[in-house]
């Protein structure tokens, strides 16, 4: 699940289809529905930098009022680039 909070979550999203993964593109909580999780044993929920950690932390809690029972933070990798400016 990736969280509609900028327009990284689409690539987020399409990285996940190309890698053969489900994948949905939530707003907040209450998009989450039961269905998605029928023969599902686990779950990743990213965002990008800009969502909120309050909106990440209630979709979780989202999780669990379905039964998601185990939280696992994974650090995920960090991309830093440079630009190299020219000078007119």
């Amino acid at each position: 699940m990736a969280l509609k909070t900028h327009r990284i979550r689409t690539a987020l999203a399409e990285l996940a289809s190309r890698m053969g993964v489900k994948s949905k593109l939530i707003d907040d909580p209450n998009d989450v529905a039961a269905d998605w999780f029928e023969g599902v044993e686990t779950i990743g929920v990213t965002a990008g930098a800009s969502a909120p950690e309050e909106l990440v932390q209630s979709v979780i809690a989202r999780l669990k009022e379905f039964g998601a029972d185990t939280v696992e933070e994974l650090q995920g990798l960090e991309r830093i680039c440079s630009l190299k400016c020219q000078k007119s």
